[in-house]
C-alpha cells in the first residue's frame, strides 16, 4: 500500500462511502454499494451502484464515482473506499471491486492506487490495486497510441 493517508482520513473517506452508499439503485440485488474516491488533487468524488432490468448497463459505486471525476476533468487518483451491504444490514463482510471496476481504476489509479474495503470505519483492510488485479492492462500496455501520455 502506498497511501500517505493518516487514519482518520482513511474513516473520513470511509464514512463519505457510508453516505454514498444511501443513494444506491439496487432494486434487484437489494445489495448497495457506495464509494469515496480521492482524486491526487485533493477532491473527493463519491459514487453508487445504479441497477438496471437488463443488467449489463448496471454501474457499480466504483465505476459511478470515477465517471463522474473524469467527466470533470481528473484523471489521477491515490485511494479509494468502498463499502456494500443488503440493505438495513450491518457490513458483515468486506467488498472488494468487481473485475471490470478493478480494470476501470487501474486505467486512471494504477497498480499503486489504495483500495480501502470497509465494514465500518473501524474495520477495514487495504491493498493496492497492483495486488488486486495482477498484471493489469493499462496505458502503457498500448504502445504507439498518441492519445497516451
Amino acid at each position: 500500500m502506498s497511501t500517505t493517508l493518516t487514519l482518520e482520513e482513511k474513516k473520513d473517506l470511509i464514512r463519505m462511502a457510508i453516505a454514498a452508499r444511501k443513494f444506491a439503485y439496487a432494486p434487484y440485488s437489494d445489495f448497495k454499494v457506495g464509494a469515496a474516491l480521492l482524486a491526487k488533487n485533493g477532491k473527493i468524488y463519491t459514487g453508487c451502484n445504479v441497477e438496471n432490468a437488463s443488467f449489463t448497463p448496471t454501474s457499480c459505486a466504483e465505476r459511478t464515482a470515477l465517471f463522474k471525476a473524469v467527466s470533470e476533468g481528473v484523471t489521477e487518483f491515490t485511494d479509494i473506499a468502498i463499502v456494500g451491504a443488503k440493505t438495513g444490514e450491518i457490513n458483515e463482510q468486506i467488498t472488494s471491486p468487481c473485475g471490470v471496476c478493478r480494470q476501470a481504476l487501474f486505467e486512471f489509479g494504477g497498480k499503486n492506487l489504495n483500495v480501502i474495503m470497509a465494514k465500518t470505519e473501524d474495520d477495514f483492510i487495504e491493498e493496492d490495486l497492483d495486488t488486486l488485479l495482477p498484471y493489469g492492462f493499462g496505458p502503457s500496455n498500448v504502445a504507439g497510441n498518441s492519445a497516451i501520455k
